[in-house]
């Protein structure tokens, strides 16, 4: 199968073309024509053929430089659904450890968050016990937190107006809370949202979360619901998180992007973005900034 390499730097980048050529020569690979430039920081080339060894070398010769890059295949690479994971990812914050701040918990809540997105606890039992601590915060504290803490990562517009514009669908999905999804997908632009509902009694948190839980396998659900009732192949879909918890749907998807993510949905993923932002997702299917849409 053909593959094409796509490398995307910080910032505009003189350089950009140099610096591939050195990834292919680190990974014992070469274009089969010339490099394109799809703006002033990313370009890409035609490589032909490759196999898992091919890929594999060029993720470890990746590694050494401060720049991201995808080696992917050639067919199919605008995806026509994105499933994005919301904390840490579309958001540059996870909500509960923020939230957890106006318990003077963030500290406690923020160690068992890190744990679960490495996936060394239970995502549904870690949720659950992390709610729990929150009986009692103030229900005025989820807005107070969302307009005082939350800020949206550098490039989510972007990358969902640009797929909107080409006919996708874009779908937040979270393992976070709706009192959050609903704000983050108006200002983000997504068509829908999933996530978990905190209770509260009027006035209070309960330290509560309405069943079922949504965590790595109703992610995955979201994902193949929505692609049938596009009437698409998993092969047509982007899914892009940074947690265990969306390993299944990362795994799932045409292209599996890794942000920022913890080291075992790194390796798990398709490629990775660890030092631009996300509008190196578009650059992954081949858009040029000529065709970006900025809301």
């Amino acid at each position: 199968m053909d593959h094409i390499a796509t490398l995307v730097t910080k910032v505009q980048e003189d350089r950009a073309e140099e610096r591939l050529m050195t990834l292919f020569g680190d990974a014992g690979l070469k274009p089969s024509g010339e490099l394109r430039r799809l703006s002033d920081r990313a370009v890409e080339a035609d490589v032909g053929s490759v196999g898992v060894d091919e890929i594999d070398a060029f993720r470890k010769a990746l590694s050494t430089q401060s720049a991201d890059a995808a080696l992917l295949p050639a067919a199919a690479r605008r995806k026509r659904l994105l499933v994005c994971d919301m904390d840490s990812t579309i958001i540059e914050q996870e909500c509960l450890d923020e939230l957890a701040d106006f318990a003077d918990l963030k500290a406690e809540i923020s160690a068992i968050t890190d744990r679960a997105m490495r996936g060394e606890l239970n995502f549904e039992e870690a949720l659950t016990n992390r709610v729990a601590m929150l009986k009692g915060l103030p229900k005025t504290a989820i807005e107070e937190c969302y307009n005082s803490r939350i800020s949206l990562t550098p490039g989510a517009r972007t990358l969902v107006a640009t797929m909107v514009s080409q006919g996708a669908k874009c779908l937040l999905v979270s393992g976070g809370f709706t009192a959050f999804t609903s704000r983050v997908a108006q200002a983000a632009g997504f068509d829908e949202h999933y996530a978990n509902t905190l209770l509260d009694d009027g006035e209070v948190l309960t330290g509560n979360v309405k069943d079922p839980i949504l965590g790595r396998e109703a992610k995955l659900t979201r994902l193949v619901e929505a692609a049938d009732a596009l009437g698409i192949q998993p092969f047509d879909t982007l899914a892009m998180g940074d947690g265990a918890n969306d390993l299944a749907m990362i795994d799932t998807a045409g292209l599996g992007i890794a942000f920022r993510a913890k080291p075992i949905v790194a390796a798990g993923a398709d490629a990775a973005i660890d030092h631009t932002d996300l509008e190196t997702a578009l650059y992954y299917q081949g858009f040029r900034e000529e065709e970006f849409v900025t809301p």
